[in-house]
């Protein structure tokens, strides 16, 4: 009997199979870097946003002279953000003293996730003494179509 090196078939399958698991474990993880760096990215955003607007606007009484696109550009930052929506800026209507940060084109799980965050200089976070998140949002559209709304002043 002849011996013959090489390969079998089920080495080959063998090899191929946790190929594959690690793709899989790989691919995961990217998403899940991608996703956290799209979070950070809009926290650091609104951020740079309300610190603009209460340096921009501070010397007013209240915040009835917000403007997005003059807001923006002094800032020095686009409205749009990680997620193909924009971000926009304006006065809450039942205090002229509270201005309004919304972020849109949300997926409902990114939706749930700023609603539930901590966003401890919001007017919603004070108010509850840091029991409650500080923004409020529907979080049951569609996919892209989700818009979190987050209060600052007094």
């Amino acid at each position: 009997m002849r011996q013959e090196s090489g390969r079998s078939m089920i080495e080959m399958l063998g090899v191929l199979a946790i190929m594959g698991v690690i793709t899989v474990g790989a691919i995961t993880m990217i998403s899940t870097a991608m996703r956290t760096q799209k979070r950070n990215t809009v926290n650091d955003d609104v951020i740079q946003i309300v610190t603009g607007v209460r340096q921009l606007l501070g010397e007013y009484d209240d915040f009835s002279h917000i403007n997005n696109e003059t807001i923006f550009g002094a800032i020095g930052m686009s409205d749009k953000n990680p997620y193909g929506g924009k971000y926009e800026l304006y006065v809450d209507p039942a205090n002229m003293r509270q201005f309004v940060v919304a972020i849109d084109g949300l997926s409902d799980g990114d939706c749930k996730y700023f609603v539930t965050k901590a966003w401890s200089d919001s007017v919603g976070y004070q108010m509850s003494g840091g029991k409650e998140g500080g923004a409020t949002g529907d979080c049951r559209n569609a996919a892209g179509a989700n818009k979190v709304y987050i209060t600052y002043g007094e």
